[in-house]
């Protein structure tokens, strides 16, 4: 072998080596003249697979007495007919999440409503019956009947294989992080803190019954969150009732969230749709944030308390040998609407574009309001009509 092909060869090894990684196996060549050993090339190509996965997020779970009253039945009470225009789109979803306002504790504890609310267990069938995957239950009411309503609560969750967050039946059971394992083996991890209880003071040596907001403890149990799972989600209860955008508070915490490497912040509590938007945290990573969900399903009668919507969002997830990448993408939204007849009977939860004039007046122009409303800072937001 001439020298010129000694030096191909040598050359060919060094290129593949920085592309690939190279192993060389010694080859030995002669002739009468001389022995020259040269190089075979071998590589082995870095593995490298992505999988993807959508989350969907709806707002509060508000049940008011012409509610649950609507619902009453000879054997009990059924809130899956209020559900069924969107069930297919909770259903199509990985994972879809609800926010749980009101306990359910159950009828043993005598059902109520505002300002002091206990639900019936029917209401978690129901979410069980159209998708939803997972309930956060940290919010202003999550005290209004007690520790027994949350206990109860609790168990019914359990009892139909439901995973909940924000509130817990003892520390162990708050100390069991809620990392949602998807089959596509993409991780999510569900925190849920509110700003206070209505003034109702939480059980002395009791504070797992309901998680407030703490920064310290925030930034613990994401860091943990991020140890365990693919990707963190945070919903927080805050902001003011019935004000359409977000105040300099939320907008604080959230930036807080983002610094910490939280992936996506669900917010609750206006009872009104509050606008989406991407958050860049202190190390370059984006988080995303939609302010308020505002209600799913309830009996407020107000034109925007009526209005709320299914958030849904892409997970991506990237592995190239023992790295990993996550995005977040793509994100949609289905505006919702409250119907009920004059008498408050025959609740249903309706996507906004198919509403008649008959069941909002001028519905067309509403839905075009509220599509500009929540895509203010998020252009790209696409609404999803099918």
């Amino acid at each position: 072998m001439n020298k010129q092909k000694v030096l191909l060869s040598t050359l060919l090894c060094v290129i593949t080596f920085i592309l690939f990684g190279c192993a060389e196996t010694t080859v030995v060549t002669s002739s009468k003249e001389n022995t020259v050993r040269s190089s075979v090339v071998t590589y082995k190509e870095i593995p490298s697979y992505s999988q993807e996965i959508t989350i969907s997020a709806i707002g509060d779970i508000l049940i008011h007495s012409p509610v649950y009253m609507d619902a009453k039945t000879e054997g009990g009470y059924d809130f899956i007919p209020m559900l069924e225009s969107v069930k297919d789109t909770l259903e199509a979803s990985t994972i879809s999440v609800a926010n749980q306002e009101t306990m359910i504790g159950g009828e043993e504890l005598g059902l109520s409503t505002y300002p002091s609310f206990n639900s019936p267990f029917e209401v978690g069938d129901a979410l069980k019956a159209v998708g939803v995957n997972v309930v956060t239950l940290a919010n202003n009411h999550t005290l209004d009947r007690g520790e027994d309503a949350i206990q109860n609560a609790i168990e019914q969750w359990e009892t139909i294989d439901m995973m909940y967050t924000g509130a817990y039946k003892d520390q162990r059971d708050r100390e069991n992080l809620r990392v949602y394992e998807t089959e596509e083996g993409i991780s999510v991890a569900f925190l849920s803190y509110t700003y206070g209880t209505n003034g109702i003071p939480v059980p002395e040596g009791k504070d797992y019954l309901v998680n407030l907001i703490d920064k310290n403890r925030i930034a613990e149990e994401v860091a943990l969150a991020k140890e365990e799972a693919d990707v963190v989600t945070l919903s927080l209860h805050f902001g003011n009732e019935n004000e359409r955008m977000p105040n300099e508070e939320q907008k604080e915490l959230v930036q807080f969230a983002a610094d910490q490497g939280v992936d996506i912040v669900f917010g609750h509590h206006p009872h009104v749709l509050q606008p989406m938007e991407w958050v860049t945290g202190k190390d370059g990573n984006e988080t995303f944030v939609m302010y308020s969900l505002g209600n799913f399903i309830s009996n407020q009668q107000e034109l925007y308390q009526r209005i709320g919507g299914i958030l849904n969002l892409s997970i991506t997830k990237t592995v190239t040998g023992d790295e990993k990448e996550i995005e977040i993408h793509s994100p949609t939204f289905i505006p919702t609407y409250v119907t009920f007849t004059d008498d408050w009977t025959n609740y249903e939860v309706k996507p906004m574009y198919q509403l008649t004039n008959d069941e909002l007046k001028g519905a067309s122009d509403h839905y075009n309001e509220i599509k500009a409303h929540l895509s203010q800072w998020m252009p790209e937001l696409e609404f999803i009509e099918e």
